[in-house]
């Protein structure tokens, strides 16, 4: 090996190794507190809400850039009120909202500089429909993340992935543009709002099958996030291990661990704070036809149930395309309200519990909230010693260390002060 080649190997060997991340003490904060939250809401809105088919549109319908572009021109949502939609969000129980801010259909839902093609400059609403949020949110309590997606089946710039193979005119990759672009419109979205909270990204998956793995540059991006807001959220719906930089773990349509849905084959539960999205009905986006929706029973099931793995559930809307809120979405946002306001206790800020075959627990402390989902009976549960106390009437027996509950019945929750 020639002399100058072992110098130049010396010299990198010195150069100092990229820093590993180190959350700010704000960020470690605001990670409990999304942690305790338990319970947020996600809206996917946007210009594919008059075409009542779910946000993927563009790409499974088969129209073009210049066809789906249309829609822009007509999206006039006169009934939206931020303040109605936020209010209705509190009065659920839930801590925190998560909204599209973009979309894979590129169309931007504030009045960014980047790029004309967004609410205030291609619709005839001209309002910033992320500012009149950020301010409601502020009024009522409510935390602000923001959806974002990596993927763009619009912009030229984008690099090709596996999917919007036929939406655009023009194909002129150029990841070092797009990056650009992104950077630029994440530091419009913290800056501009300042009480957005978190950042969840979408569409790394698009290059998940490439030949030449594609570099994202998301260590890059997520430094950059940090260094304008350190104690801003970073998520990524990657369904991989998460990345250094990433503060908590999403799971699509899947409680951690267990792997139903086929977005999360290879995901492991890492040790940040945990939260799984799924929707009410069958899309995320509005769909005329998808009336099918869970019962307020199931949602409040599904959220007991995630809390007990220690995951918040953030529970997807589809707005109508004039700005409402469905029906039944608010009939039972309504419902879970009522129960949160009598139940809350045993969710908000608990740990991770166990499963039984009865149900679910949650903790907080020393105290176990049984969750009884099932008609088994009796509801039985290991236990050292014997409780301090119990809500309901119970046996415990000391020979086999287990507490022994005969009356319980479906739905009912009992509190264990250990």
């Amino acid at each position: 090996m020639k002399k100058a080649t072992l110098c130049l190997m010396a010299l990198l060997a010195l150069l100092p190794l990229r820093a590993q991340y180190v959350p700010s003490p704000d960020n470690l904060q605001a990670r409990q507190e999304f942690e305790s939250f338990r319970f947020g809401i996600f809206f996917h809105w946007g210009i594919y809400s008059e075409f009542a088919q779910g946000e993927w549109y563009l790409n499974s319908g088969g129209l073009t850039h210049d066809e789906y572009q249309k829609a822009a021109s007509c999206f006039y949502p006169i009934r939206f009120d931020a303040n109605q939609w936020v209010e209705a969000i509190k009065d659920s129980g839930a801590r925190y909202i998560t909204f599209t801010s973009r979309h894979h259909d590129g169309f931007s839902m504030w009045h960014t500089l980047q790029s004309p093609y967004n609410i205030v400059d291609a619709t005839p609403f001209k309002r910033d429909v992320i500012a009149e949020l950020s301010q409601a949110c502020r009024q009522q309590g409510v935390r602000l993340h923001l959806y974002y997606s990596q993927l763009d089946w619009m912009r030229p710039d984008y690099p090709l992935g596996r999917t919007g193979h036929h939406t655009r005119n023009t194909l002129a990759p150029d990841y070092d543009s797009y990056y650009t672009f992104m950077q630029n419109q994440l530091r419009e979205l913290l800056c501009n709002y300042d009480n957005v909270e978190g950042i969840w990204f979408d569409g790394y998956w698009d290059h998940d099958s490439d030949a030449t793995p594609f570099d994202w540059r998301m260590e890059q991006l997520y430094d950059y996030i940090h260094t304008l807001k350190p104690r801003c959220l970073i998520g990524n719906n990657h369904h991989i291990t998460p990345i250094p930089g990433e503060d908590f773990q999403m799971f699509e349509r899947d409680f951690p661990g267990e792997k139903t849905s086929g977005f999360n084959p290879d995901q492991t539960i890492s040790q940040l704070p945990l939260e799984m999205c799924e929707t009410m009905n069958g899309m995320w986006g509005y769909k005329v036809s998808d009336q099918n929706y869970k019962s307020s029973r199931e949602l409040i099931t599904m959220l007991v149930r995630a809390a007990s793995k220690g995951s918040n559930l953030l529970l997807n809307i589809g707005p109508q395309p004039n700005g409402e809120l469905p029906a039944v979405a608010l009939e039972r946002l309504k419902d879970i309200g009522v129960w949160m306001r009598q139940h809350g206790e045993s969710v908000y800020g608990t740990t991770r519990g166990e499963e039984y075959p009865w149900g679910v627990t949650t903790r907080k402390g020393h105290t176990l909230y049984l969750h009884v989902l099932q008609d088994t009976v009796p509801v039985t549960l290991p236990a050292q010693k014997k409780p301090h106390s119990v809500s309901t009437s119970f046996n415990y027996d000391k020979r086999t260390k287990t507490l022994i509950i005969t009356n319980a019945q479906k739905y009912d929750i009992i509190k264990v002060d250990l």
